[in-house]
């Protein structure tokens, strides 16, 4: 279905013609018509398929057409703690408020308001932890129609009284079920009842999820009124136009098959992904040292060295970017050629989220997997989830690397030496995250594995 037939206004088209899209994806065409008659939405569609425009643009079009029909006088109830407000907290106060996990998406939803708003008359504004607040404090007293914000720095802006929520007309819960991951429904949950109630002519709530475990149609059930349902990935649960293949291949060699990769042209404009913040670091500076410009990002960087990580490798002067899965949602660049998964992840969701960075806006993709011996059970499972059975490429002959030592060149006359047994670890959850010291040739007795956790369990400042 084309944009010109889903009843929007002309200013909005307009700038989605100037983006380039005619088309709308299928959550566009289903959930669209829903938000613009005011209906609360539980959506249901994988990564890279359009789910913010599917609602910024209705929510951008009811704004500035003034379609809400809520009542701006519409308070939460005065006792709340997080509700004060202060004196110097402005008349234009949000009507809509979007909540997403991560800063990068945060950021990616931002500009993505902006551009479609661009003759919209509108101000958005967006607030995330990791940076200084100052700024973000101002754009609020400089009044917004629309926030958008992480739960965290959310909260802390609300009890210090410099956000009042008492004009949300709109509510969207983005990546939903990665929230539930990252330990902030209970935070959710606060700031709902800083919101308008739902009622007669009162809040809207869209809730999008990749995924629905039951705490999420729970929570689902418990905000949502009524709700539509508009579900397009059930029965395609991995992005359809990404070609998947694995190496198996032993994880102290996976680091020299990736740079052999890199060297023979086979992988371009790449994002890898890593079980560990450490590994991802340690990884990154290799490749750099053999020639491949990349960077790394994590949770334990910066806000402004992961801008500049990203803003590097879309403008093409990267062409490597080493991420945790705190990026599997949060990274939306067009054009990436190749995802690589150094480490399978735990989740068969994880994976499905990883792949869908490549593959966008109508474009093919290639996922390449490299699967160690103790995570042929998590390759199992992953296959299981996507109902295919993924392609095994021939491992090239490798040379050996030092145990354990991401990145790390094989050690002179390595190779005149046999090799040690390799201890296998039964215990899936074990697998991949761990950092194994090798002993010295001259050491007697057994070094113990140092293990570095990291994956679902990383909880950073947002």
């Amino acid at each position: 279905m084309l944009f010109s037939d889903l009843g929007l206004a002309e200013p909005i088209l307009r700038a989605v013609a100037a983006e380039g899209y005619t088309v709308a994806t299928p959550i566009q065409t289903q959930a669209i018509p829903h938000v613009l008659a005011g209906r609360d939405l539980l959506g249901c569609a994988q990564t890279g398929t359009g789910k913010t425009a599917a609602f910024a643009l209705p929510i951008l079009h009811r704004l500035s057409e003034g379609a809400s029909g809520h009542d701006h006088a519409a308070r939460p109830h005065a006792s709340h703690p997080s509700t004060r407000r202060a004196p110097h907290v402005t008349n234009r106060t949000p009507r809509c408020l979007v909540l997403c996990p991560t800063r990068e998406l945060a950021a990616q939803i931002h500009e993505s308001f902006r551009a479609y708003g661009r003759h919209a008359h509108l101000k958005a504004a967006v607030i995330y932890g990791g940076v200084g607040q100052n700024p973000q404090v101002a754009h609020l007293r400089a009044g917004v129609d629309i926030l958008i914000a992480t739960p965290g720095r959310l909260m802390d802006l609300m009890e210090q009284g410099h956000v009042d929520l008492g004009r949300v007309q709109t509510l969207v819960l983005d990546e939903a079920d990665r929230m539930l991951d990252m330990g902030f429904i209970p935070d959710i949950r606060r700031i709902t009842r800083a919101l308008p109630v739902p009622g007669a002519g009162g809040r809207q709530t869209l809730l999008f999820s990749a995924t629905m475990p039951g705490a999420i149609r729970k929570l689902a059930h418990d905000l949502l009124r009524d709700p539509v349902s508009v579900e397009v990935a059930a029965q395609t649960p991995a992005a359809e136009r990404v070609a998947q293949s694995v190496y198996h291949v032993e994880s102290t060699a996976k680091t020299t098959l990736l740079a052999k990769l890199i060297e023979s042209g086979g992988l371009s404009r790449t994002i890898v992904f890593t079980r560990t913040k450490h590994r991802a670091d340690r990884l990154a500076k290799y490749l750099c040292k053999m020639g491949a410009a990349s960077e790394a990002i994590h949770g334990d960087k910066s806000q402004n060295a992961r801008d500049r990580a990203l803003k590097a490798f879309r403008d093409g002067k990267v062409g490597v970017l080493v991420a945790t899965d705190i990026a599997a949602r949060g990274i939306d660049i067009d054009d990436i050629s190749h995802v690589v998964n150094f480490d399978l992840p735990r989740d068969p969701e994880s994976y499905v989220h990883r792949i869908g960075r490549t593959a966008r806006a109508g474009a093919s993709g290639q996922a390449v997997s490299f699967c160690g011996y103790e995570e042929k059970p998590l390759l199992k499972a992953i296959e299981g989830f996507v109902r295919v059975k993924i392609r095994v490429e021939p491992t090239p002959n490798l040379p050996r690397e030092s145990a354990g030592r991401e990145g790390a060149a094989p050690s002179p006359g390595q190779g005149h030496h046999p090799p040690r047994p390799t201890t296998r670890r039964t215990d899936p959850a074990q697998a991949g995250p761990a950092r194994v010291r090798s002993r010295s040739h001259h050491s007697g007795g057994h070094a113990a594995p140092a293990v570095r956790h990291g994956g679902r369990g990383e909880r950073l400042y947002f």
